[in-house]
């Protein structure tokens, strides 16, 4: 067990953080819709009420989908954009699919190697394509229930000011979708941008997401 948490210890330690930091915004967020709902002369909800609520839902949902869309991004583009000097970046001479020697399928898999690196076709394409593509789904499954949760809240709303409630199709032209979603997208895009350029001259000894303290300005796709 000891062994196991060392060496899954970066994944058990974000989990965590993750499940207290889920908790906190569950609190705090009923916190708000109560007071919200006193402020409309509603009674207040149970905090397994609002939990299950789409409020909840579209405040989560909404920030997934935000951060596997950088991720999805981040994956598809860094195959074939480069940064100078970044540990982001692969090396400037590097961009694009790479040898098969380089990748290691095909005749130069090695007997580490996933089975499906040694054949060729769908398979082959499948596991050579299967972060982006797992971010890219995650992305537009985060997106889907984001907007589903969102015109189920929005629809709430409608209803409390006797408002006639709008479908799917509507919601997704409400300038209040897009500015929940935009919001989102522009600040996840500025991080990876700031992350690219802030680790060209900044360093952060022993992390494998900077470059060694000693390393060139100019080195690029090394990591300490």
């Amino acid at each position: 067990m000891r062994r196991f948490v060392k060496e899954n210890s970066l994944t058990l330690v974000f989990g965590v953080l993750f499940l207290i930091v889920l908790v906190l915004q569950a609190i705090s967020g009923h916190a708000g819709y109560n007071q919200q709902q006193l402020t409309d002369g509603l009674p207040p909800v149970s905090f397994g009420r609002y939990v299950t609520s789409a409020s909840f839902g579209v405040d989560v949902a909404e920030n997934w989908q935000s951060e596997y869309l950088q991720f999805f991004l981040y994956v598809l583009l860094t195959a074939w954009l480069v940064q100078k000097g970044s540990p982001e970046s692969k090396s400037l001479g590097e961009a694009g699919l790479e040898s098969d020697q380089d990748q290691k399928v095909g005749p130069y898999a090695d007997e580490n190697s996933p089975k499906w690196a040694r054949v060729g076709g769908p398979r082959r394409w499948l596991l050579s394509n299967s972060l982006g593509l797992v971010m890219g789904l995650i992305f537009l499954g985060s997106w889907l229930a984001q907007s589903i949760a969102g015109v189920a809240a929005y629809n709430e709303q409608q209803l409390s000011r006797l408002q006639d409630p709008i479908g799917w199709s509507k919601y997704l032209a409400e300038p209040e979708f897009w500015n929940r979603t935009l919001q989102n997208w522009q600040s996840e895009l500025l991080a990876v941008a700031s992350m690219a350029i802030f680790s060209i001259y900044l360093r952060q000894r022993g992390s494998s997401q900077s470059k060694p303290v000693g390393a060139a300005h100019t080195a690029t796709g090394v990591e300490g």
